[in-house]
């Protein structure tokens, strides 16, 4: 930011009220041409409110926005779109099923004698991407391609109009290192060019690489704006939960030795080409973490002992339990539960109050003929929402009203219900503040100190090591090693993991 220079995007005592309720409380934004801007704050504290006022999702009851000096009113997100600010979400919104031209053109294809100029169409893509130093067949199904190609190609759309504010909300949460890179080399383009870009994550490196500015929000109300370079980390976590940051648990202790009885014992697992020949043993009070790239097979493994992907060959057993689980809920009746990564589309059911969502898989582990007393459901009900802290503790509420680490908390108490043996747990953090973050760890650690099995899914190599007592390291859906986590650092994990197939020791 050049001294002397105005903001080109400027909020002034932003409100945007749901009845009495202030979602957002008299909150200043500013936003300069030519910089990265971080938008902070744990779940709930009104990041997204704060975005759709800006993009047209949601009017301010109170506040001015300006654009360009000029004061501006936004009743749609295609106003705010014609007006220069475009958005890209994490959960991506372009049709796989059409070609990547159409995608970035979808709406605005070049037309000869009233029908779609095909070769046209084809061409202008080609040239927004070819602008972003992106090889891409505009002609391909978008559908084919990996997420991260996904996400460019939804920035290549943001930026096919003129574009002079990009939102990007969380675009980086299901990359790997090298996709995350490419990433930050077209915003650093961009930024080049002078677009204002707004940069949302949960992850604290990536803002400290990437972002110029910090604007931190507490409980929808604006905090402190602060340049990256000049705010300790420590510092930025405590001004997002105005407190000092909560003290992560040690790992869990638990030793494995050779003598052990495994609690869980898989052998050979396949699963199509996803997870091949993989043997896995869980002990008792033991936080296996699985670490690996994207497409390494982690969550293939976790699926295919949980039940949910078919066996193509091998065998999980539990400790005097015959057979194998072949379905969910076979693998229920065994002791061994699943978390999804996606908690919004596979977990937590969103329309369905907290009572309900908690209770639900042990009314139907019961069946439909034996059900559980509605006293018994709530009293139930209420001892996980204090167990686990989650907030508000208003059990008839929407589960899907709730922050991210909330909603994961309810998703834990569902299956920690049912007294499970062996709990695996993919992603639990994704996309969830740093306070809540850190008390999904500790959760973590407290179920293994109470003899609880469990499978830790995690791209962030610093959270595997942390909550783990050993590693399995994944490779082109290969178990290559399981080693102890205190011989490694996440260095040594990174190049374990990150190292060709071939150049094993």
């Amino acid at each position: 930011m050049t001294p002397g220079v105005r903001p080109l995007l400027e909020l002034t005592g932003a409100t945007v009220r749901f009845g009495a309720d202030a979602v957002i409380d008299d909150v200043d934004f500013r936003l300069f041409p030519g910089e990265v801007h971080s938008l902070m704050g744990e779940n709930g504290a009104g990041k997204s409110t704060l975005i759709k006022a800006i993009t047209g999702a949601l009017p301010l009851s109170t506040g001015v926005l300006m654009l360009g000096g000029e004061v501006v009113t936004f009743s749609s997100p295609h106003d705010a779109q014609q007006a220069g600010i475009s958005t890209v979400y994490q959960e991506i919104d372009l049709l796989p099923n059409l070609s990547v031209a159409e995608n970035i053109l979808l709406g605005r294809e070049p037309r000869r004698f009233g029908a779609i100029d095909w070769r046209t169409t084809r061409s202008r893509a080609a040239a927004v991407l070819a602008d972003l130093g992106l090889d891409i067949d505009p002609a391909s199904i978008l559908g084919t391609h990996s997420l991260a190609v996904q996400q460019l190609v939804a920035i290549a759309r943001a930026i096919s109009t003129d574009v002079r504010v990009l939102v990007l909300d969380e675009p980086t949460s299901s990359l790997d290192l090298d996709e995350v890179a490419e990433l930050f080399r077209v915003v650093r383009d961009l930024k080049e060019r002078g677009v204002a870009i707004l940069f949302v994550s949960h992850f604290l490196d990536q803002v400290y690489e990437l972002c110029d500015r910090v604007t931190v929000l507490r409980d929808g109300r604006f905090v402190g704006e602060y340049l990256t370079k000049e705010l300790l980390r420590i510092d930025l976590v405590q001004a997002m939960l105005g407190r000092a940051a909560t003290i992560i648990a040690a790992p869990p202790t638990a030793s494995v030795d050779d003598d052990d009885e495994a609690v869980l014992s898989a052998r050979g697992v396949t699963a199509g080409s996803g997870i091949v020949d993989a043997d896995i043993d869980l002990f008792e009070g033991d936080v296996l973490g699985v670490a690996g790239l994207l497409g390494s097979g982690r969550t293939e493994l976790a699926r295919a002992i949980a039940g949910i992907d078919r066996l193509d060959s091998g065998v999980v057993r539990i400790t005097g339990k015959p057979g194998s689980p072949h379905s969910p809920r076979s693998a229920m009746s065994l002791g061994i539960v699943y978390s999804s990564e996606n908690r919004r589309t596979d977990g937590i059911i969103s329309h369905l109050s907290v009572l309900d969502n908690i209770t639900l898989a042990l009314q139907a582990d019961r069946g439909v003929a034996r059900r559980i007393p509605s006293a018994r459901r709530r009293e139930l009900a209420a001892s996980w929402v204090d167990a686990l802290d989650i907030r508000p503790p208003d059990l008839d509420r929407p589960a899907g009203t709730l922050s991210g680490g909330n909603q994961q908390k309810v998703l834990l108490a569902r299956l920690l219900a049912l007294s499970p043996r062996v709990l695996l747990l993919d992603e639990p953090t994704r996309g969830i503040d740093v306070g809540a973050k850190v008390e999904i760890q500790n959760l973590v650690g407290e179920m293994a100190a109470n003899g609880l099995s469990v499978m830790f899914i995690s791209a962030e190599l610093e959270e595997v090591l942390r909550v783990s007592t050993r590693v399995a390291i994944l490779r082109e859906g290969r178990l290559v090693s399981v080693l102890p986590s205190e011989d490694l650092t996440v260095d040594s994990l990174l190049a374990l993991v990150a190292q060709p197939d071939g150049l094993d020791d």
